[in-house]
């Protein structure tokens, strides 16, 4: 086998050595060969984020739901307003009467 100076004439040696109606076989396979190596490692790099995303939301599900227990008591909080509202109302008048 001989160096090849230019990478350009490496696929003319190839035919050279070869059948010249396999050339195209070759290089289509190499292509070919290139082109799934590339897809499946974006695949891999999309599942991999996808799995990260998963663990995050997950962890986001889980805190939303002590925030649902802790804050479940809030939902009072309107007849505390209420309550708070007439006795305020009932000191108001108390004092009024007192005053007179």
């Amino acid at each position: 086998m001989s160096v090849l100076a230019c990478s350009a004439h490496r696929f003319h040696y190839i035919a050279y050595i070869s059948h010249p109606n396999l050339f195209g076989w070759y290089l289509g396979w190499i292509i070919g060969a290139t082109i799934i190596t590339v897809i499946v490692a974006e695949v891999a790099a999309i599942l991999r984020i996808a799995k990260i995303i998963g663990g995050q939301a997950q962890q986001a599900d889980e805190g939303l739901h002590v925030a649902y227990d802790n804050t479940s008591a809030l939902k009072d909080l309107t007849r505390t307003v209420e309550i708070a509202g007439s006795v305020t109302k009932n000191l108001y008048r108390t004092r009024q009467a007192l005053e007179r």
